[in-house]
């Protein structure tokens, strides 16, 4: 293993890292001391935009070992999780298996789990659909991993636990209130039971993927949006983004139990949205590890800009408001000159 020594980025510095069409140059160094971002590249990982699993394999390992800052790959997922914990892997299955989280990310997490002691029954991988999970390929990565797939709209959703928000939604069928008496709207968005009854840890991995009203479809959004009922509510107005995926991811049945967060920057595509638009995209090669959800999705954020100025189109407004009210309610540093990115070849 190749490592580079730790540097710092700003701005737009972190494209140059990528390894894609940009001039490399000299980054800035600021004070040590911020989140730690592991940038894992292998120029090998994608052809023609498609993951190469034995490679994304290795990448993961060496990344893992980076962040935990252990020499044994079993002592480095241990650091996270436990053989007693059920692990919940969330991706993004939607955008479909080239665009969203893809399965040979999730293969590397699970088969690095396997090997640590963690027990098949007690890994979950999930997101909100169970039919975006099967599309995507996950159904017959859970089979052949002989662990359990879960979607938070199937296992239903805990009277109990629930984000309240002064911003009134539209039920629609799925949503708990959904048919209750003559309500027809709620300000409630509840937690799916996987989260409250089940999971103990959870692993966020989330693809280099933009989105128009929050810059991208990142750890923040993935995990809010996917973890509760009522939901289109919120995703019109990027000022109400800006303040319920915050609020919810902070919940103590979300935020509490995240320990990783993985960016999957195999591919980053800077157009689309939940569509699989490839000629809009970029062959990165890239995992990005850190404990830091709010660091990544901002990295990630400044990645599209850049492959989007490159690629001559529009610049895309970002939602700054979201990550600094994130920042407020401490889950994650909102400060680019802070973050220690170390890339490990």
């Amino acid at each position: 293993m190749k490592l580079k020594k730790t540097v710092h980025i700003f701005g737009a510095c972190l494209g140059l890292l990528a390894g894609t069409n940009a001039q490399a140059t000299d980054l800035p160094s600021f004070a040590r001391g911020g989140p730690r971002v592991v940038i894992v590249e292998n120029p090998r990982a994608t052809v023609a935009f498609q993951a190469q699993a034995p490679v994304v394999r290795q990448m993961m390992d060496r990344g893992i070992l980076q962040l935990s800052g252990k020499t044994n790959l079993a002592d480095a997922w241990r650091a996270f999780v436990s053989p007693q914990d059920v692990i919940g892997l969330k991706v993004l299955s939607a955008p479909g298996p080239n665009s969203g989280t893809r399965p040979a990310v999730a293969a590397a997490v699970i088969e690095g789990l396997l090997a640590a002691g963690i027990p098949p029954k007690n890994i979950v991988l999930w997101d909100r659909q169970l039919t975006d999970l099967r599309l995507a390929g996950y159904e017959e990565l859970a089979q052949h991993y002989q662990i359990r797939l879960a979607a938070t709209a199937t296992v239903g959703w805990d009277e109990a636990v629930y984000y309240d928000n002064a911003v009134l939604g539209n039920l629609v069928w799925g949503d708990l209130e959904f048919g209750r008496g003559e309500n027809k709207t709620s300000r409630r968005s509840h937690v799916s039971k996987l989260l409250t009854h089940d999971l103990t840890k959870i692993i966020n991995l989330s693809p280099l993927l933009n989105h128009n009203l929050v810059g991208v479809n990142g750890n923040l959004y993935n995990l809010a949006m996917g973890s509760v009922d009522n939901t289109i509510r919120f995703d019109t107005q990027p000022e109400r983004l800006a303040t319920a995926v915050p609020e919810i991811y902070a919940m103590t049945n979300l935020s509490d139990h995240v320990v990783l967060n993985i960016t999957d920057a195999l591919i980053g595509q800077y157009q689309g949205e939940q569509l699989s638009l490839l000629h809009y995209a970029t062959e990165l090669n890239q995992l990005w590890l850190s404990k830091d959800p709010v660091a990544l999705d901002l990295l990630g954020i400044q990645e599209l800009d850049r492959e989007r100025q490159y690629a001559k189109m529009v610049p895309i407004k970002s939602n700054p408001e979201l990550y600094h009210n994130a920042s407020l309610l401490e889950l994650g540093a909102n400060d680019v000159k802070k973050i220690r990115v170390e890339m490990v070849k």
